[in-house]
């Protein structure tokens, strides 16, 4: 196997009203990975807290610290996108700032990609007093995932990983699409991988960024994005409802001509009209979903605009 030795790490911290995370993060990355050249880009996603004065005195303080403030609030991935674009690491390990992702665990991914892997990934383990609606949630996120997609995505794969410079450039200039879902991509890509597992740590401060809404966009947009089968669902749906409807029908012909029964028709006609109309509103929502990330790829806005930044490569 062929070994790997680095010469500067890039680590990427996407940033959104995290003001009481910042400094603590930095300073245990610089305790986990002492006598390591360390690039830090912090990326601020138009926080409305002190996130961005308080890396900006960090940055006075040590030159490592690279940061980039956008206009406004563009995402998580797509700040994901701006610390990948603009690290000049060999290689590049993207986590979050709230302290869940262990900054213990930052030499093992090290030392695999020592080892000669393009990507080491990391996977979740949540323990037992973990939230019931949490453990069932990122259950179901996954299992809809891996059942409509057409890349497997681990159960708890998070956006806590190490990527190969080689792997980087890759997804800097060789992908273009517009509603971006790395673990999805990072899957996809292929390469020479390996996953560690992780419990994470409870948030040190802040709360957290992800709504249900949030998280149910987020799922969606990762299905839209790697597969055609909620299409091929609405076919299969469209068929059996038509199957349905044509069997009422021979059904309805039949009572009215061949017995004395009375049709009772409001009632039946009401639940087809409301079952149907609804069924179809479902189909032109899916339909629409894809229709609509093609109408967003055409207009090629960019993926972030940078309002303040104290690197020299800002590229979007």
């Amino acid at each position: 196997m062929t070994t790997k030795k680095e010469s500067l790490i890039s680590i990427v911290v996407p940033c959104y009203n995290e003001e009481g995370n910042i400094e603590v993060l930095y300073n245990k990355i610089t305790t986990c990975l002492p006598n390591k050249t360390i690039e830090f880009v912090f990326v601020d996603d138009n926080s409305n807290d002190s996130t961005l004065d308080i890396i900006e005195n960090l940055a006075q303080k040590d030159n490592a610290i690279k940061f980039i403030s956008f206009s406004r609030n563009f995402g998580h991935q797509n700040a994901l996108k701006a610390g990948l674009d603009n690290a000049t690491g060999d290689c590049v390990i993207s986590m979050d700032a709230d302290l869940q992702h262990p900054p213990e665990l930052l030499q093992s991914l090290i030392n695999k990609w020592q080892e000669g892997y393009d990507i080491v990934y990391t996977l979740r383990k949540d323990e037992e007093n973990t939230s019931f609606f949490k453990r069932v949630t990122a259950s179901l996120f996954y299992r809809l995932m891996n059942r409509f997609s057409e890349v497997e995505i681990k159960q708890g794969s998070a956006d806590f990983r190490l990527l190969d410079r080689k792997i980087v450039n890759i997804l800097k200039h060789d992908f273009s699409e517009f509603h971006l879902f790395y673990r999805g991509l990072i899957s996809w890509i292929g390469f020479k991988q390996i996953g560690i597992e992780y419990i994470p740590n409870k948030r040190f401060s802040g709360t957290t960024k992800y709504s249900v809404s949030k998280m149910f966009s987020f799922a969606l947009n990762g299905i839209t994005s790697f597969s055609i089968k909620p299409l091929k669902l609405a076919v299969l749906l469209g068929v059996f409802i038509s199957f349905l409807s044509f069997c009422y029908a021979l059904y309805v012909l039949y009572v009215a001509f061949f017995t004395d029964a009375t049709i009772e028709g409001w009632t039946s006609v009401i639940f087809s009209v409301l079952f149907i109309g609804g069924i179809n509103m479902i189909l032109l929502g899916i339909i629409g979903e894809y229709i609509g990330k093609l109408y967003i790829e055409s207009k090629n806005r960019p993926y972030y605009l940078i309002k303040s930044s104290n690197m020299s490569n800002d590229s979007n």
